[in-house]
This record gives C-alpha cells, sequence and structure tokens, in this order.
C-alpha cells in the first residue's frame, strides 16, 4: 500500500500573524484555494517520483494513481480535498480521527477559558461537501465534543490511525490522507516509531506531499518528505 500524506491549503489562521482574530475552523484563503487546485493537477496529471528498492525511478504514468482519498472533518481539509477528488475522479471520505491536534476550539483568555465547538454538522457537511462519504460520527449536532485535546490524546489517536494503516499494508492500493501539520508530524513519528523520537518533528507546508510505502512486514519506506513541487515560490507557505 502507498501512502500520500497532504496538509491542508493556507486556511486564514495560517495567514495571521499572531493569536487574535482565529476562527475555531477556519476556512482557506485565496492563496490557499490556489495551492488546493495546484495540487489536484499535480497529483492527476504530474510526475511524482517511485520508489523501487531504493532506487528511484520514472513514473510509469502521470499522476500517482490515488484511489483512495481521506480527509479530515475541518472545513479547510475539506475544502481542499474538492478540487483533488474533482481531478482524480475520486469521492472523499471523512475519517474524523485525521483532524488537527486540540480540535475544535478558541481560547479565549483568563476570564472566559478554552471554548470547544461542535464543528460543521452533518447537514452542513452534506449541503457544502455533496458526494462527500460521512461516517456516524458526524452527527446532527456535529463532530467534536470534547474541549480542548492535549498532545497524549492527539499522540494516542495518531497511534490508532497508524495502527488502521498498517493493517492495510499488504493491499494494492493507493491512499491519500488530507489533513494538518500538527497531527501529520504525530502520524509520521507513530508510523516510524522507535526511529523517530520526541525530539524531532516534521514540517509539513501548506498541500505538500509526503510519501510512504507500508508493507505487510511492518516495514515502512518513506520516499518523500514535505514536497511542494506544485507550488510556485510565491504561494508556497
Amino acid at each position: 500500500m502507498i501512502l500520500y500524506i497532504i496538509r491542508h491549503g493556507q486556511s486564514t489562521n495560517n495567514a495571521l500573524a499572531g493569536e487574535t482574530n482565529r476562527t475555531c475552523d477556519p476556512e482557506l484563503t485565496e492563496t490557499g484555494g490556489r495551492q488546493a487546485a495546484l495540487l489536484a493537477a499535480y497529483l492527476a496529471h504530474g510526475a511524482l517520483p517511485e520508489f523501487e528498492y531504493g532506487m528511484a525511478a520514472t513514473c510509469r504514468e502521470a499522476g500517482c494513481g490515488i484511489t483512495r482519498l481521506f480527509v479530515s472533518p475541518m472545513r479547510r481539509a475539506l475544502q481542499t480535498a474538492q478540487p483533488v477528488a474533482q481531478a482524480l475522479g475520486l469521492q472523499p471520505e471523512v475519517w474524523v480521527e485525521l483532524h488537527e491536534h486540540g480540535g475544535v476550539f478558541l481560547d479565549h483568555g483568563p476570564e472566559i477559558g478554552v471554548v470547544g465547538y461542535p464543528g460543521l454538522t452533518r447537514a452542513e457537511m452534506e449541503a457544502q461537501f455533496p458526494g462527500y462519504v460521512l461516517p456516524q460520527e458526524v452527527g446532527l449536532r456535529g463532530w467534536w465534543a470534547g474541549g480542548r485535546e492535549d498532545r497524549t490524546g492527539c499522540d494516542a489517536r495518531a497511534a490508532r490511525v497508524a495502527a488502521t494503516l498498517r493493517s492495510w499494508a499488504t493491499r494494492d492500493e493507493r491512499i491519500a490522507l488530507i489533513s494538518h501539520g500538527d497531527f501529520l508530524d504525530a502520524l509520521l513519528k507513530a508510523l516510524l516509531r522507535p526511529l523517530a523520537g520526541h525530539g524531532c518533528y516534521f514540517l509539513h507546508l501548506n498541500t505538500a506531499v509526503t510519501r510512504a510505502e507500508l508493507r505487510g512486514d511492518g516495514h515502512v519506506e518513506v520516499g518523500f518528505l514535505n514536497r511542494t513541487d506544485h507550488l510556485p515560490p510565491e504561494t508556497v507557505t
């Protein structure tokens, strides 16, 4: 099974200089929308390298042959998946556990503190993102019931996702995940443990692509990390 790990496009929160004026479930900026469109075209028609026995090889066909597309339930990831799904002819499958570290929350300061928000409801998601496959966790009142998830919770969630991906290792599939920077760092560490400890961080720029191969014997090979070949320099964020 080949795995493509992708961060969402630039969000309005990403574009802020500080912590003020943040929103709990931000949308893509204009730049983020352009990044998503460029990503979609690249995944469908670009020349991503293939790796066999540790050697780079020329891809026999344009694009990377993705067969399934999973996406976080957060708005910026769902929006990033739209042009990708259209370009690849796939139905995005919402995987709640791909959400960003912390969940849906805002810190309103010392007087109010941290407040959790439910995220998009099932009706809102169906209306704004028709054709997406929604799990039962996306309910009538949203999908997030917590306040602010701590680092331990995020790491445990990443370990669960990694275990599921490992269980699919023998499948003849190419799977793409569209998720978030902090969570993708935690996921790569979970996939690569014990090699990756707490002293490293796997950076993912907006719409950057990481490729990993998961094998049935438990071996994981990272072909490339944080590639932004599809982005002109002025759109790299």
